[in-house]
């Protein structure tokens, strides 16, 4: 038997014998008078957790709960534990989930079967004797109260009548106590102390008890809130009370300023809220609590009537205002100072027209001087020009019931700062003349008009600014018109004076003289720009200058007029150009003779030398010049030699070479078709000024390149036979008795030759190799030879083959032992 096997078998044992504890342990029997006894009540609230603890007991020997629920005498156990472990039975799941520490006893989600009494009997030890207690705890359940349910028997009474309220919970332990809670926006959370208990009786509602109500019941665990139920109390309509905004009231009722938003809002006490139905004099016009008009009209006064009406109980009443509409005149009221008996009195004006009711006005001087005088939409005063000060302020007041505050109108005379400008345009491409007189500022403004120099009044008057237009005509030249400024404050006329001038024009300089290819200015100053003075330019052609035109630019700078000439061309642009100008009663014109120089003809050219290099897509070009002068650059042109024609000899070149540095004699062309022949020729540039042109030629073809690659090999041929034949005689020579015979031919041979005299060059045998010449030139006769390549053997250093039977004498029989001669010839050919 396993030791958990035996575990469970004393735990088993001890359960049957745990009533005889207190008298035995260990086989010995305890005294009774050491037993321990206690007693307490514990509460503990269903479905959480409680500890029921067995005493002081720190360290127990053995520890047994037993459970007696309420009205049994039968104990039944609970747990038991040997100090080690501890083991909980399966029947106490009806209390709870029960666990056993030490010697506590907890229980989880405790059960309402749970209540009853609980017994711990423990052993111990204690000063080495083995002692036994005993803890009897009675367990109550409480239970928490649950959320309160509310009833009414009427939620929508009308006022007066009774209504009675239930405040009701499911289950929770007593006592249970109530209370009463009413909540509205007003007044927010009311306690109710008229309540009794569980029940909320209203024997006479009105609209006060209108709300949203709850019950809270509450017990020693918990308190819990019912839902809100409201009560919807059934009354009205009241008195219907109207209100205008903006506010505003006279002796009639109440007032409104025409274009104002009026807002009309009638209130009735009403539940449900009331109807409102408005009408204009006995006119249904709207429907709703608020009746707006956005901009009222002066046609809108008139009496206005609420209907307020609860369709839940069909009752209704009404009530009703008078509305007048007030309306002030069309803009601001107008201050105007104005001149009066010819300028020597100022007249204050001031004016508002119309409105309801009329408008008072009232002249204030700004010092308050004078008296105040008052009249109703129009108000002139009189005052002596000369008595006003420059800078008095005078104030006009506008009183109106409409108006919060007066509306205020202020003028300041003054006279203005310095003295009339004049001035004198011409129009219409100077058909007119246009006169300008201005003094602007000024209060009053200033009066102005013309006179001519006859004094004649010209046009009428005018305020700040005068204009009179006349036909242009050139008798007006050097003629002198005024302008006249009166104001009531000045005691004397002030003037202004225009005089009508032809344009007067001067050239910068009169004569300019440049090179051809170069740009130019030419400027021309209007000295009088008066009358709106139009300049031109004329060229060389006397011909409108435009500022289109590609070769000229305009610019103007002030009063100067420049033309700028670009790329000049020598014969082309030379000549006088004209600056000219024009107005209403005038013309003028200034004159520039332009000289435009040709750059010195450069010197010759000739070609040295043209070749065509390998391929022949590119050729040599070398020149030279000839005689002196000035040069920046060469070019070099190209067409097909045979297809040129007479008529195409200046018109078909092809530049296929510019801007050559002028230090440079020769180039490389390339881009050549090898199957076209082509002739080119060279020029001297000066700038823009070009020289003679060269002799065309055409290229010729390089010399031939094979020559040294013959003579190389004919010298290898030489020194491979000079070699060979060394070896040769050196053989015959130590070979002498095997081959006696060539020994003797050969040097027998050489005796006899050596003792023969050659006199004549006939004598001996020559070879001349053929000569190779390469040459061509196509073109004129003056074209350069491409190469010439040439060898030549003299007859001392070859000898042929028997060409001539003569030229070889048949050699005489000679003794074996005589030396013959032997020449070897060695001929080399390409």
């Amino acid at each position: 038997m396993d030791y958990g096997l035996a575990r469970n078998v004393q735990f088993r044992s001890l359960l049957k014998i745990i009533y005889i504890l207190p008298t035995v342990a260990y086989g010995q029997m305890l005294p009774l008078e050491d037993t321990k006894y206690e007693e307490q009540v514990v509460k503990g609230v269903r479905d959480r957790s409680v500890l029921l603890a067995c005493g002081d007991v720190v360290s127990p020997m053995i520890v047994f709960w037993s459970f007696t629920r309420l009205g049994s005498l039968i104990p039944r156990a609970v747990a038991i534990s040997n100090g080690l472990d501890s083991k909980v039975e399966k029947s106490s799941a009806v209390l709870g989930d029960v666990t056993l520490r030490n010697s506590t006893l907890e229980i989880e989600n405790l059960k309402k079967a749970a209540e009853g009494h609980f017994m711990c009997q423990v052993m111990y030890e204690e000063e080495g004797e083995i002692k036994v207690a005993y803890f009897y705890i009675e367990l109550i359940v409480l239970i928490p109260v649950s959320k309160p349910f509310l009833q009414m028997n009427d939620s929508t009474p009308v006022e007066d009548m009774p209504v009675l309220m239930v405040c009701t919970v499911k289950e929770g332990t007593p006592p249970v106590e109530f209370s009463w809670q009413r909540y509205t926006n007003r007044d927010g959370m009311v306690a109710i102390t008229e309540a009794a208990g569980g029940f909320l009786n209203l024997t006479s509602t009105n609209r006060t008890h209108m709300g949203w109500y709850t019950c809270t019941a509450h017990n020693e665990v918990n308190s819990q809130t019912s839902d809100q139920m409201y009560l919807d109390v059934i009354y009205g309509p009241d008195e219907p009370v109207i209100s205008v905004e903006p506010f505003a009231v006279n002796q009639h009722g109440f007032l409104a300023n025409e274009q104002e938003e009026v807002i009309m809002t009638c209130l009735a006490l009403s539940n449900p809220p009331s109807h409102y139905i408005w009408f204009y004099n006995s006119s249904q016009v709207h429907s709703g609590q608020k009746y707006v008009i956005p901009r009222i009209l002066r046609t809108q006064t008139g009496i206005y009537t609420c209907l307020a009406q609860n369709l839940h109980l069909n009752t209704r009443t009404q009530t009703a205002i008078i509305l007048t509409v007030y309306y002030l005149p069309q803009g601001k009221p107008s201050c105007i100072p104005l001149p009066a008996a010819n300028f020597r009195d100022l007249a204050l004006h001031c004016s508002w027209q119309g409105g309801f009711p009329p408008v008072r006005l009232q002249w204030v001087k700004s010092r308050k001087e004078g008296n105040h005088m008052a009249t109703y939409s129009n108000l002139t005063q009189i005052h002596r020009g000369m008595d006003v000060h420059n800078g008095t302020s005078y104030t006009c007041l506008a009183s109106h019931p409409a108006l919060k505050k007066d509306a205020i109108c202020r003028t300041t005379v003054w006279v203005p700062g310095g003295s009339p400008s004049c001035s004198a345009v011409a129009t219409k491409q100077n058909e007119f003349l246009m006169l300008t007189c201005d003094w602007a500022g000024g209060e009053p403004r200033v009066t102005l008009w013309w006179r001519d120099w006859r004094d004649h009044v010209l046009g009428g008057l005018k305020q700040s600014h005068n204009i009179f237009v006349m036909k242009s005509n050139t008798t007006l030249g050097g003629k002198e018109f005024t302008c006249m400024a009166a104001h009531p404050l000045r005691a004397k006329t002030a003037k202004c004076h225009v005089r009508l001038e032809p344009p007067r024009l001067v050239v910068e300089r009169s004569k300019v003289t440049l090179f051809e290819g170069n740009g130019v200015q030419l400027a021309c100053h209007l000295l009088t720009a008066y009358l709106g003075s139009e300049v031109f330019w004329y060229n060389n052609k006397n011909q409108v200058i435009r500022s289109d035109a590609k070769k000229y630019r305009l610019q103007k700078e002030n009063a100067w007029f420049n033309l700028t000439l670009q790329d000049t061309e020598w014969m082309k642009d030379s000549g006088i150009y004209r600056c000219a100008a024009i107005n209403a009663v005038g013309n003028a014109s200034a004159f520039v003779n332009l000289q435009v120089k040709k750059y010195p003809t450069p010197p010759n050219v000739t070609i040295s030398k043209l070749m065509y290099m390998r391929h022949r897509t590119e050729v040599e070009l070398e020149w030279q010049t000839q005689g002196s002068g000035n040069l920046t650059g060469f070019v070099v042109q190209r067409r097909e030699a045979k297809k040129a024609t007479k008529k195409q000899l200046d018109v078909s070149w092809e530049i296929v070479a510019s801007d050559i540095d002028p230090d440079i004699r020769d180039q490389k062309l390339g881009g050549l078709d090898p199957a076209v022949v082509y002739a080119f020729r060279i020029l001297a540039v000066n700038h823009r000024t070009t020289g003679h042109p060269s002799e065309v030629k055409t290229p010729a073809d390089p010399p031939f390149n094979a020559y040294p690659a013959v003579i190389g090999a004919g010298v290898a041929g030489m020194i491979v036979a000079t070699i060979t034949s060394l070896l040769v005689f050196q053989y015959i020579v130590r070979n002498r008795e095997n081959n006696p015979r060539l020994h003797d031919l050969l040097f027998r041979m050489a005796g006899a030759e050596a003792r023969e005299h050659i006199s004549t060059p006939e004598d001996a045998e020559t070879a001349v190799g053929p000569d190779v010449e390469a040459s061509e030139q196509v073109g004129e006769p003056s074209t350069a030879a491409s190469g010439e390549a040439s060898a030549e053997l003299s007859p001392e250093d070859t000898t042929g083959g028997p060409e001539d039977p003569a030229a070889a004498p048949t050699p005489e029989p000679t003794a074996v032992d005589d030396p013959v001669n032997v020449t070897i010839t060695v001929t080399a050919t390409p």
